[in-house]
């Protein structure tokens, strides 16, 4: 099975269309259009009933002390944990392709409660939920894709892995606000195939 997408080729950044934060020569961040990529998928094996999605970036600060801080830059080598951008699942197996911008197509404070997408599918909660639980202006819960917004001090380019998996079952075994995390432990066992496609992200201007 093969994901792609006309946004990026696999192993290159994404272009800042699609991320929730961007570059900012004066105040190092600035909100972006956070449009969801367009990705599209062929070769699903025969008894596919449905698809689901997850993008995860597996570099983020795992300690927030020197996060988005002036003179300093987060090290390279400190450890780092996973940070959900999108979670989907229920797409119906007819499906080969979710359109740009079909998803997502801005940043909503407070998060979007009920993003559009393909009919039937279920989006979950993603990482920003905890990121902004303690902010009054953008706390809330975030559902569906919201793009990358690494730290713009990380020393590390961020990687964004974008993961569809086939399934055997119509429907996955999760509810209400589940999350990436859930999703990947209820599609244990009924896995199959999965494709892949990685794309990089930095807002730290000496590596762009």
């Amino acid at each position: 099975m093969d994901l792609t997408s006309t946004a990026f080729a696999d192993g290159e950044r994404i272009p800042e269309p699609y991320a929730f934060g961007a570059p900012d020569a004066e105040n190092h961040f600035k909100l972006s259009q956070n449009r969801n990529p367009q990705l599209a998928w062929s070769g699903a094996p025969e008894g596919t009933r449905s698809f689901a999605l997850v993008c995860v970036d597996p570099d983020v600060p795992s300690k927030p002390d020197d996060v988005n801080q002036e003179d300093r830059e987060v090290p390279e080598d400190l450890p780092r944990v996973d940070f959900y951008h999108w979670a989907m699942v229920d797409i119906p197996a007819h499906l080969t392709r979710i359109e740009e911008g079909e998803c997502s197509a801005e940043v909503t404070a407070g998060g979007k409660i009920q993003p559009p997408g393909p009919d039937v599918a279920r989006q979950g909660l993603n990482s920003f939920t905890d990121w902004f639980a303690e902010d009054p202006d953008m706390g809330g819960k975030y559902f569906g894709y919201d793009g990358p917004a690494p730290p713009w001090n990380d020393s590390l380019m961020h990687h964004y892995h974008f993961k569809l998996f086939a399934l055997d079952i119509d429907r996955v075994n999760v509810s209400g606000e589940f999350d990436g995390p859930a999703v990947l432990e209820a599609i244990k066992g009924h896995v199959l195939a999965e494709a892949s496609i990685v794309g990089t992200y930095t807002m730290n201007q000496r590596l762009l």
